[in-house]
């Protein structure tokens, strides 16, 4: 720590492959900066994390060059102000307060965007909604959900199969909200999500003011220990191991009759997950870049 800047323990890792990128999903990683395809920053929840990470990888990946480094928080979120910029799925923008698209059609509160954290981009929006589509505001943080990583690209793109239009969502490890904001304007009644990391939780928060017309109740809590409501949709974008975990307690906060969205698990993981939350069916799949979503229904 420097000062009062906090800072967030990450491996520099070269080169990433799709093995690599799998065996990652074992450990508490918070975000990854993606600097080129094969050149990743992987940032993890505490230093202890970081170091178990490393030593398995280095163990497992012999020829990987894995650097250890402490970020400074500042400096994340200046170069994630430099780099991202608004994504398109289906009939839904996400967007970064620097790349939000021009037009009337916005849910989203203008004047929160007029702060300090807000850089102009000099080429102007990168997207173009059309007609009809949803813009959603999300603040880069060191939570995923920006809408940048395949597995909450997939489960925008699962949740606008679905008619959600007064059912009930419940979003277990909501990160940066950004599916459980979209659940809400897409006409969700009620949305609850949920983290056990507090950050996570004050990001979303963040964002959920940038989308004032979403409705989201959000709280600290750890799904093994929390009593919650069952939903009519549980959106549960993990990792392939904690899926498998906590599959028996996914399908209990699943409503009779719903639909449980299942994402962060590699192509390779699908058997052992689709074994773990047996007698389920897969209703729908999709996959991108070797990252899958299942939404499942009770057979």
């Amino acid at each position: 720590m420097n000062g009062s800047v906090r800072t967030w323990p990450a491996l520099d890792i070269h080169p990433v492959s799709e093995l690599v990128q799998a065996a990652l999903v074992d450990y508490e990683a918070t975000a990854v900066d993606e600097r080129s395809s094969d050149d990743w920053r992987v940032f993890f929840t505490t230093a202890d994390e970081r170091a178990r990470a490393g030593a398995a990888l280095h163990i497992q990946f012999p020829d990987l060059t894995i650097t250890p480094i402490d970020v400074p928080d500042e400096n994340w979120a200046a170069r994630s102000q430099a780099s991202l910029r608004a994504v398109h799925v289906g009939n839904i923008v996400v967007a970064p307060p620097w790349d939000v698209p021009a037009g009337p059609l916005l849910d989203i509160d203008r004047g929160a965007l007029s702060d300090s954290r807000r850089t102009e981009s000099r080429t102007g929006p990168t997207v173009d909604p059309g007609a009809g589509d949803l813009v959603i505001v999300i603040q880069p943080s060191m939570g995923f959900g920006t809408g940048h990583h395949a597995t909450t690209r997939l489960c925008l793109a699962a949740l606008q199969r679905l008619d959600l239009r007064g059912k009930s969502v419940l979003d277990v490890g909501t990160g940066s909200g950004v599916l459980a904001i979209t659940a809400s304007l897409l006409g969700a009644g009620h949305v609850v999500a949920i983290d056990d990391d507090a950050d996570a939780i004050s990001s979303a928060r963040e964002n959920v003011e940038l989308n004032p017309l979403s409705d989201v109740a959000l709280s600290v809590a750890d799904l093994r220990s929390a009593t919650i409501a069952p939903a009519d949709v549980v959106l549960a974008n993990l990792t392939g191991g904690l899926l498998t975990a906590a599959a028996l307690t996914l399908q209990g906060l699943t409503a009779r009759g719903g639909r449980l969205i299942l994402s962060g698990l590699m192509a390779a993981e699908e058997p052992g997950v689709l074994t773990a939350f047996e007698p389920w069916r897969v209703e729908h799949r999709m996959e991108e870049d070797e990252w899958v979503s299942l939404t499942m229904v009770r057979s």
